[in-house]
């Protein structure tokens, strides 16, 4: 498929955009090394075809490139020592030297096929020399070719395979090999290593490896026939120049983008994994302290009724009581009786009612609330507990010694210890579950509950809270009762007294039943907020995270689907 010079600047720009658009990635989630990469990447687009040298130092990496260019003297310096100490990248030009940063040198000379390609020295990848294989490695993703050179009688050093491995593996970049100074050998020796090579290379996934045996020597000294530096021009003529550069280059760099996007994929990989498992452990949080809250709210339901069940009991009975005790002729009887001595008057036994009345409220009432406040107590405090626990489990897969991501690892890793910790005191703080302003309402408040445990003093703050409740009530109703048996005479109306008595106990019921439930609730509602409280650093980590990681998912997705459909 064949492009015009337009269309090619046109995807250009679109790489751009989608290298761009990576970078920001990178930045967002602090991948350095990928961020460096992409913005030579950008530098690149716009360079001629790029042939990248590679191989250990003495295996003649310049005198092949000197001899490939045919250029009338060495334009890559030749020495025993390891003379290339950066990166050179020889581009067409009038002859001039410029220095590009420390590690690149860019060399500018005449010759006519670097009009259509560049071609970039590097150091050797077996040097002891500081960064020499570093930065060989930072330029292997601008690279649309790499010529990989061997010394022609030993091409199988294991730390060359292995630098093969990277550029293959890693980066995917297209290889070609050059076993050079083959006049070093006699040719059924080199025969054996050229085979090798390819065997070697098929090993680790070549389909059809090319190997070219050259002799730079030859070549310079005239002897070109048998130099083999014209199966290798051939194959450079056949396969990337005569216009077909540009397009190569351009899918080339279509690949290296989506390699980059497949890299930044598979680093974020442990951090949406921990992300996940960090929503789902807040989740489960939740879903705890909801499911021992609605516990809760039942058996503060189930106090109620009982306490309710109690009392109607109570006053029903004491209604029949003041039925009888109050019918005319039990009033007559009592008061005649009362003249000769026999029996108590109307007055004492009203008396007698009132209090009878008073001991089976607060007996019967007082057992129900503490019977039924342990089941209430119990599930605030497994709410806490369970919360504890929980915390002290929290999965965690993405270490601070992450690669890429150990910067977000130690964050979160300290967001947590400090919730466990802070959470820990809580739990132990009395005054975290003492309402001083509801327990201050009970007259039967345990005078040193500040000074508790925590946790463990819920049961006691709650019937304190609840005998208060109730006992304020009833003492409300006994109050109105002994008023009105006070005034009782023999001439009051008996049906007056029976209904004014059914008024004061119906609304000490309605108030007994509002005042119990509303403080027990408002009293669990608040432990709870308190809980959710302290996760309010750790539920602002998770939110910027899962911004972060859609944030790059979308990013990725869109240059992903336009890479593709730019390669199809």
């Amino acid at each position: 498929m064949t492009f015009s010079d337009k269309d090619i600047t046109q995807d250009i720009e679109k790489l751009s955009d989608f290298a761009n658009a990576l970078i920001s990635v990178t930045k967002t989630i602090g991948h350095e090394k990928l961020e460096l990469t992409l913005v030579e990447l950008g530098e690149h687009l716009y360079s001629p075809f790029t042939f990248v040298i590679v191989g250990e130092v003495k295996a003649g990496k310049s005198s092949f490139i000197n001899a490939l260019l045919e250029a009338e003297k060495d334009i890559c310096k030749v020495a025993p020592s390891p003379m290339t100490d950066t990166i050179q990248q020889i581009v067409y030009g009038d002859e001039q030297i410029e220095v590009i940063n420390p590690y690149l040198k860019r060399i500018h000379h005449p010759v006519e096929i670097l009009r259509e390609i560049s071609i970039v020295d590097t150091p050797g990848t077996n040097t002891i020399i500081e960064h020499h294989q570093e930065i060989t490695e930072r330029f292997i993703p601008h690279s649309d070719l790499i010529v990989f050179v061997f010394e022609a009688k030993n091409p199988y050093r294991q730390s060359s395979w292995e630098f093969f491995d990277y550029i293959s593996e890693e980066w995917r970049r297209k290889v070609i090999f050059v076993l050079q100074q083959k006049d070093l050998l006699p040719d059924e020796d080199l025969q054996v290593n050229v085979q090798g090579v390819r065997d070697q290379a098929k090993r680790k996934g070549m389909e059809d490896p090319k190997v070219f045996a050259v002799s730079a020597k030859l070549e310079q000294s005239g002897f070109k026939d048998i130099s083999g530096f014209k199966s290798i021009r051939s194959y450079i003529s056949e396969h990337i120049t005569g216009g077909k550069a540009a397009q190569l280059k351009l899918q080339n760099n279509i690949t290296t983008l989506l390699t980059i996007s497949e890299k930044l994929s598979d680093s974020m990989e442990n951090r949406i994994k921990q992300y996940d498992l960090d929503v789902q452990f807040r989740e489960d949080i939740r879903e705890t302290i909801e499911h021992q809250h609605q516990k809760t709210e039942k058996q503060i339901h189930v106090l109620t009724d009982n306490l309710l069940d109690s009392y109607d009991n109570i006053t029903r009975k004491k209604l029949k009581d003041l039925e009888d005790g109050l019918s005319f002729g039990s009033v007559l009887k009592r008061s005649f009786s009362s003249i000769f001595g026999k029996e108590s008057g109307l007055k004492e036994w009203l008396n007698t009612q009132a209090k009878d009345f008073e001991l089976n409220l607060n007996t019967t009432l007082r057992e129900k609330l503490q019977n039924g406040i342990i089941d209430v107590a119990e599930n605030i405090q497994i709410m806490g507990k369970l919360v504890d626990n929980k915390l002290r489990y929290s999965q965690t897969v993405l270490k601070n010694n992450d690669e890429i991501f150990s910067d977000i690892a130690e964050r979160r890793i300290n967001v947590l210890r400090e919730l466990q910790e802070s959470f820990n005191q809580f739990m132990n703080k009395a005054e975290n579950f003492y309402d001083e302003g509801m327990v201050n309402e009970s007259s039967k408040m345990t005078p040193n509950l500040a000074t508790g445990g925590g946790i463990a003093i819920v049961g006691v703050i709650l019937a304190a809270v609840a005998n208060g409740a109730v006992f304020d009530v009833t003492g409300g109703i006994l109050t109105a009762v002994g008023v009105i048996f006070a005034g009782i005479t023999l001439g009051l109306n008996r049906s007056k007294v029976i209904k004014k008595f059914e008024t004061e106990i119906s609304a000490g019921r309605e108030k007994m039943a509002d005042e119990v439930s509303e403080k027990l609730m408002d009293y669990t509602k608040r432990i709870r907020l308190k809980i959710e409280s302290n996760f309010v650093e750790f539920d602002a980590l998770l939110e910027k995270e899962g911004k972060t990681i859609q944030m790059v998912k979308n990013t990725q997705k869109e240059v992903h689907d336009g890479l593709i459909k730019m390669k199809a």
